[in-house]
């Protein structure tokens, strides 16, 4: 007998199913007639009558025939199971009728030598009714996991609003990936704890395994380590763990190996963790942000209370200003995404309205924007200010933000304006010229004004070419064209002069994109 090939082991997240789910499936009438009896997992269901399908498998098949080009020896056929098995497919099914009455014995012998599960198809069940089963119960399976991730999204977000999140959080986690969890600060010492407690030498196991991922992600001088993930199988023992702000680290011991399921609940109470133990302790905004509220409310100027959110020992008590945008579709709003937002970023101190993002950010930190452009988000920052500057901190940002939407950039920065036509026309008078510059638009009609000046903006930025236009905004080239002649017609301009492009560009700086003018 041949040795067996490594067992298919599924993506996390990818959808499988055990083969004895369709073993047992009512109506199909499988049975397993040869090779080991282990419940291997099936990703896909694949039919061939190729004489050799192995340069086209990937693994973990189903590979459904019905023997069309059966092959004609003994040593064929062998070669052939040798082929497939060696491809790593989960199990080879073989369908009765047309061509055959019966699995050749030939094809059982050669399934039993190289350990390769053979399931006989009967006569009635076409293949085509396997493949539908396969995905009906692969959709069911990944619905229960949706729904079970969804339901322990909503309990870790409520237990990160109560009193005692920390504590509240980790018990959640518990109880959802069935494990002893543990917080750890940097020498190791268990903060709080929640399940069951394995028996020793679990926990010091677990506490060597975070100190080793720390020093091997160790922070350098001047930048912070991004948070890490190791994990361990010691006897019996999963651990994992997951660095956090501050030296702190999440802590899992389990009997099991983790599930797809579980991988994601564990990513988002990390996240919760990092949200609670990170920017807004650092910040001090459970204690001096109620501070400065209150001061604020009873009189005191923002100069005044705005030391009292910063971080301890950042001296200069300046700013970043931070615009921003949801260009994917998403939940801006939700609870868990506000905490990923507020890590990247660096601050608590968030102000999401729909679509529409307003940050503090202390000068002292390094926003991370790629982090948030993951999230769905495009940024404008502005430069670091003091407290006297933020309005006018606040139009470099939205500026930043619109040239970064009109090149299609993730991010982009304050530029230096001040000798620039901008920083000489005040924002008043500058709007008031864009809105009677770009006026006819009002009256384009569909696809609509708010269009037109999308597409005239994101022409202009891409220098009038209309493929890299056409690209960025998805629509036909010709679409472009048809626009643009439009807009042109309307303004009554010449958009191949100079100064009517500067001068369009200019205007448009002015104009929101979601406005009309």
């Amino acid at each position: 007998m041949s040795v067996p090939p490594a067992p298919y082991a599924a993506d996390p997240g990818a959808p499988s199913l055990p083969l004895s789910v369709l073993l047992g499936a009512p109506g199909l009438g499988l049975e397993q007639i040869a090779g080991p009896r282990e419940d291997r997992l099936i990703g896909t269901i694949g039919t061939t009558e190729l004489p050799d399908p192995a340069p086209y498998l990937s693994g973990g098949e189903l590979l459904l025939t019905a023997g069309v080009r059966f092959p004609p020896t003994p040593e064929a056929v062998d070669a052939y199971v040798r082929s497939v098995a060696a491809a790593g497919i989960a199990a080879l099914g073989f369908g009765i009728a047309p061509v055959h009455d019966e699995v050749p014995p030939v094809l059982v012998e050669s399934c039993e030598r190289h350990a390769l599960p053979l399931v006989r198809v009967p006569p009635a069940t076409p293949f085509v009714a396997v493949n539908r089963a396969a995905y009906a119960f692969m959709a069911e399976a990944r619905n229960r996991d949706l729904r079970l991730v969804s339901e322990a999204q909503a309990a870790l977000a409520s237990a990160a609003a109560r009193p005692d999140a920390l504590q509240a959080v980790l018990h959640q986690l518990a109880v959802r990936t069935a494990s002893w969890t543990v917080l750890l600060d940097a020498s190791g010492q268990e903060l709080f704890a929640a399940g069951s407690r394995p028996a020793a030498p679990a926990p010091r196991q677990l506490r060597d395994l975070a100190a080793r991922t720390a020093a091997r992600h160790a922070d350098r001088p001047g930048r912070t380590a991004p948070p890490t993930a190791a994990a361990e199988h010691l006897a019996g023992r999963h651990l994992t763990v997951h660095t956090l702000p501050g030296g702190l680290a999440l802590g899992i011991a389990a009997d099991a190996p983790p599930t797809g399921v579980h991988r994601s609940v564990t990513g988002v109470a990390a996240v919760l963790l990092a949200l609670l133990t990170g920017p807004r302790h650092a910040l001090g905004a459970d204690t001096r942000s109620a501070g400065a509220l209150v001061r604020l409310l009873l009189g005191s100027g923002p100069a005044a209370v705005a030391p009292l959110l910063q971080p301890d020992g950042a001296a200069d008590g300046r700013w970043i200003v931070v615009a921003g945008r949801r260009t994917r579709p998403g939940r801006g709003e939700d609870p868990v995404q506000v905490a990923a937002l507020g890590t990247a970023l660096g601050t608590p101190y968030l102000d999401v309205d729909g679509t529409a993002l307003r940050a503090l950010v202390p000068g002292t930190t390094t926003p991370d924007p790629a982090a948030a452009v993951r999230l769905g988000w495009t940024l404008g920052f502005s430069a670091p200010t003091d407290t006297a500057g933020l309005g006018h901190a606040a139009v470099h940002a939205e500026r930043a933000l619109e040239r970064a939407l009109a090149a299609g950039r993730p991010a982009a920065h304050q530029r230096n304006e001040a000798l620039s036509l901008h920083a000489l026309v005040p924002d008043d008078e500058a709007r008031a010229h864009a809105g009677a510059l770009l006026a006819p638009l009002a009256d384009a009609g569909a696809p609509g004004p708010e269009v037109l000046l999308d597409t005239l903006r994101s022409w202009l930025a891409h220098h009038g070419s209309w493929d890299r236009t056409a690209a960025a905004l998805s629509l036909h080239r010709n679409t472009v064209r048809q626009r643009i002649t439009r807009i042109a017609d309307l303004l009554g301009a010449d958009l191949q002069d100079t100064d009517v492009r500067m001068e369009l560009w200019f205007a448009l700086r002015h104009v929101s994109p979601m406005e009309s003018p």
